[in-house]
This record gives structure tokens, C-alpha cells and sequence, in this order.
């Protein structure tokens, strides 16, 4: 019953607002030490067992994320906002006729579920897409049909920018037969006797994705009339 510890360790760190990827690291090494807590057990002991939970957390660091790639792609799009990517998104947007809030978002929706779809999770992405893009394209197409934009608006255009790479990622990935996620549910669900192929899951997933589309599609359509009602009450409150 020892290893309980660390659930009692995560809801204190939680409770007490502390920083989540502390709270989970702590919670983690008292669980690796709690489990050689056996009668007789030395300090020597103790400290191996927390050395060897933290030397696992590194190893798996070390082996699913590319440390590289994250370092090489969050300098560059802070080079590129820099010289004006976001303005010369905002200036392209301006410019093209029949372009909207929400028919801009509604097409990145379908691009970035179609990419993760196919397994090209890493085409999109907050850091990458849509805080150098499609917030600042959405943003321009609104302000060219309504003109400046209070915050509240710029917020909620901002948020369902980010929305839209969240929901399609989420929904999207599944589809891919080889995701994480895939491999997750299928080693949950044979832990229980029940066998199931990657293929199964990820064909069962395409319904599931179709009606993600369909819902969020059909606010994002909506989404144009939702904010021209937001600037007249913004407006008529002034």
C-alpha cells in the first residue's frame, strides 16, 4: 500500500496549485521509492530507487521526444514573426475577397484532421501554425469586415483558432493506424482479454471524426454572424 503515496502526493501538489510537471515528477519518484519499502530496507536503498524512477523519466525524455527538432522549430518561427510573418498574413488576408473568421478556421480544420489522418501529426500545432498564421489570418479577416477589434473579440477569435488545431488533432490522429493512441487503446483493452486489431480502432474512428467535423464545422460557419452580433453590442455598449 505504500506506492499509494503518490496519489496522495499528486492531489496535495493539485490543491495547492503547485507547478503540474513537478507535482507529477515528485509524485512519481514517491511512488518508485515507496515500492522497495520492504522491511529492512536501507537509506542506500531508498536513494537507488529514486535515482532509477528519475533515470527512467530521462530515458523515455530522451527516446519519444525530439529535443532537435523543437529546438531548431520554436527559434526559426520567432525569427520569421520578427521580420513580419504575422503582418504579411494579416496583409494576404485583407486582400482576398470572400475570405472570413470562420471560413478561414473551417479550412484548417479540414486540413489539419485530414494531415493527422494520415499520420502527419507535427504539419500543425500551436507554436508552429497557429499563433504565426491562422490566428493572425483569422483575426485580419474579421477587422477587414468589421473594422478594429475589441479584445474580447480579438480573444475569442484567438481561442477559436486554437480550438480548431486541438479538436482536429484529437479526433483526427485515430484514424492513423500506427498513433500512439492506437497502440494505447489496444494494449488497454487486451490487458482485459479483449483482442483487437489497430486496424479495427482506427476504422471505428473515422465516424467519430466525421461528426467532430460536422459539429465543429457547422459553429465555425456560424462563427462569422456570432461575432458581427459580439461588435454591434460591443458597439451599442459604448
Amino acid at each position: 500500500m505504500w506506492v499509494l503515496l503518490g496519489i496522495a502526493v499528486l492531489v496535495a501538489g493539485f490543491v495547492a496549485r503547485l507547478n503540474p510537471l513537478a507535482v507529477i515528477l515528485a509524485a512519481a519518484v514517491v511512488t518508485g521509492v515507496a515500492a522497495v519499502i520492504v522491511p529492512g530496507v536501507g537509506v542506500a536503498e531508498l536513494g537507488q530507487a529514486a535515482l532509477d524512477t528519475i533515470s527512467a523519466f530521462g530515458k523515455a525524455f530522451n527516446d519519444y521526444r525530439y529535443i532537435s527538432v523543437i529546438w531548431l522549430v520554436l527559434p526559426l518561427i520567432g525569427l520569421l514573426e520578427r521580420y513580419g510573418l504575422q503582418e504579411r498574413a494579416r496583409i494576404l488576408i485583407s486582400k482576398a475577397r470572400g475570405a472570413t473568421t470562420g471560413r478561414i478556421l473551417l479550412a484548417y480544420f479540414v486540413l489539419r484532421q485530414i494531415s493527422a489522418a494520415l499520420g502527419q501529426t507535427k504539419l500543425g500545432g500551436h507554436p508552429q501554425m497557429v499563433r504565426p498564421l491562422v490566428a493572425p489570418m483569422a483575426e485580419a479577416a474579421a477587422e477587414t469586415r468589421l473594422g478594429p477589434l475589441p479584445d474580447a473579440v480579438r480573444y475569442r477569435i484567438r481561442a477559436h483558432a486554437a480550438a480548431v488545431d486541438n479538436i482536429a488533432l484529437f479526433f483526427g490522429e485515430d484514424i492513423f493506424i500506427a498513433i500512439a493512441s492506437i497502440l494505447l487503446i489496444k494494449g488497454f483493452l487486451e490487458a482485459y482479454g479483449i483482442m483487437v486489431e489497430p486496424l479495427q480502432l482506427s476504422v471505428w474512428a473515422i465516424p467519430t471524426a466525421i461528426a467532430a467535423l460536422l459539429v465543429h464545422g457547422t459553429r465555425l460557419v456560424m462563427l462569422d454572424r456570432s461575432l458581427a452580433r459580439q461588435m454591434t453590442e460591443a458597439e451599442a455598449g459604448q
